[in-house]
């Protein structure tokens, strides 16, 4: 039985994937990155036969170009941070957690199941669709932590498997007619998705089209990323589970709970990525069902923005404002005839572009501190024995030398101790029993 713990490779991924070290170096270095991927990006969409400056605009166009635009880029950014801040909260326990993708399908299901089945008025359905959403997903993450815990299945496999798990799951809800399938209507072919939600379910926006709409989902997503960042830095829970990740032995010999506390991470990081699905189904960035493609990749580039981001919640905001920006624009870029595949060769172009430096930098310090000299270190001197002083000689008579005073003894000196005053009264005593008995 193994004990849960923090996982090795979770932790050997995380030190080569975010080593993190600062200073200009890196700040110079991933600048040249980042061009260095923009470059790469412009060349393969000439290799390809588009146009890099139509490419551009597209892109522009489809994602900031107008309110409108911008209003269905803030509704990618929602998922996207919600995942992201999941998958930071995993990571500084030490929980190398990747299977978003998954716990997003999950929290969808979960949330489709009570959005569709309660007939409760008012907000308080949205509101029991998104616990239900959150809920199921944590313990979807949860089980990872329980196979780790009983039987030692790696939390990067097991997290990963569960994914495959969790589609075919989506995929046997929305073709079972008891279950999640769409009613029929009439003779028509039913489709592999389920009704949708209740409008008193769905999230409601500010701003009317074409003017800039803020989902509800972007501003709960915000104050999530706001809250979990402030209690990981400020909170004892987040100083211990910094202490977790960096270093579980020392937590647990400081009487940390390490096992349910990177348990709770791991938990956490699929209630949030549960969140995430929820805002796929009631909010206008979906079709507000229940779908097997619904989660669109979600789980992974939430992922990514997490790993760009560095792990920091409040940077991983305008990180997934930049994945967002992507997503929206990807749609226009057929017009141009370049592929929208390669949106998803840009985005892991950048993704090296930001993680790269640090971890080619860290290596490079590594290296050059190996090959520096060991510094000689002083040997401390050897003890010399004392040197024995000449006791001055005695004149034949026996009296004291001349211009000598009282023997001072040293520190090894033999001197007789002094007589103790008991000693005289025992001898007479002794002489007087002598003289009776005479």
């Amino acid at each position: 039985m193994a004990t849960l713990g923090i996982d090795g490779t979770g932790q050997r991924l995380l030190r080569r994937l975010n080593p993190g070290p600062g200073g200009w170096q890196v700040g110079l270095a991933t600048v040249a990155t980042v061009g260095v991927a923009l470059g790469l990006s412009a060349l393969l969409i000439a290799v390809t036969g588009g146009s890099p400056t139509a490419s551009t605009k597209a892109l522009y166009q489809g994602s900031m170009a107008s309110p409108a635009a911008w209003s269905t880029s803030l509704l990618y950014v929602a998922p996207l941070l919600l995942v992201a801040v999941g998958a930071c909260v995993s990571a500084r326990s030490g929980f190398f957690n990747i299977g978003q993708e998954g716990q997003v399908l999950i929290g969808a299901l979960a949330g489709a199941w009570v959005g569709l089945r309660l007939a409760v008025p008012g907000p308080l359905l949205l509101v029991l669709v998104l616990l239900a959403s959150v809920v199921g997903a944590g313990v979807w993450a949860g089980l990872s932590a329980l196979m780790y815990r009983f039987r030692g299945v790696n939390i990067v496999v097991s997290t990963m498997l569960m994914t495959f798990l969790a589609q075919q799951l989506i995929s046997f809800a929305v073709n079972t007619p008891w279950l999640l399938q769409e009613s029929r209507l009439g003779r028509g072919t039913l489709s592999p998705q389920s009704n949708p939600v209740p409008e008193n379910a769905r999230l409601t926006s500010l701003g009317d089209y074409p003017n800039l709409q803020l989902n509800g989902g972007l501003v709960l997503a915000v104050v999530v990323a706001v809250v979990l960042a402030l209690v990981m830095a400020r909170t004892r829970w987040g100083f211990r589970l910094k202490m977790v990740g960096l270093n579980p032995a020392a937590a647990r010999h400081a009487g940390v709970r390490v096992g349910a506390l990177g348990g709770i991470a791991l938990a956490i990081s699929g209630a949030l990525a549960g969140l995430a699905g929820a805002l796929l189904l009631t909010s206008p960035v979906g079709t507000n069902r229940l779908q097997p493609g619904m989660s669109l990749n979600i789980g992974w580039d939430g992922l990514l923005v997490a790993l760009v981001a560095r792990n920091n919640p409040l940077l991983a905001i305008p990180v997934a404002v930049l994945f967002g920006v992507l997503r929206a624009g990807g749609s226009f870029l057929a017009a141009t005839g370049v592929p929208s595949f390669l949106v998803d060769v840009v985005k892991a172009l950048l993704v090296l572009a930001f993680v790269a430096p640090p971890v080619v930098i860290g290596m490079l310090r590594r290296r050059r501190l190996a090959d520096q000299p060991a510094a000689p270190t002083a040997t401390p001197p050897t003890p010399t024995a004392p040197t024995a002083v000449p006791a001055p000689t005695a004149p034949a008579d026996g009296s004291a030398p001349a211009g000598s005073t009282a023997p001072v003894p040293g520190p090894r000196s033999t001197a007789p101790p002094p007589a103790d005053p008991g000693d005289a009264g025992t001898a007479s005593d002794k002489d007087a029993m002598e003289g009776r008995l005479a």
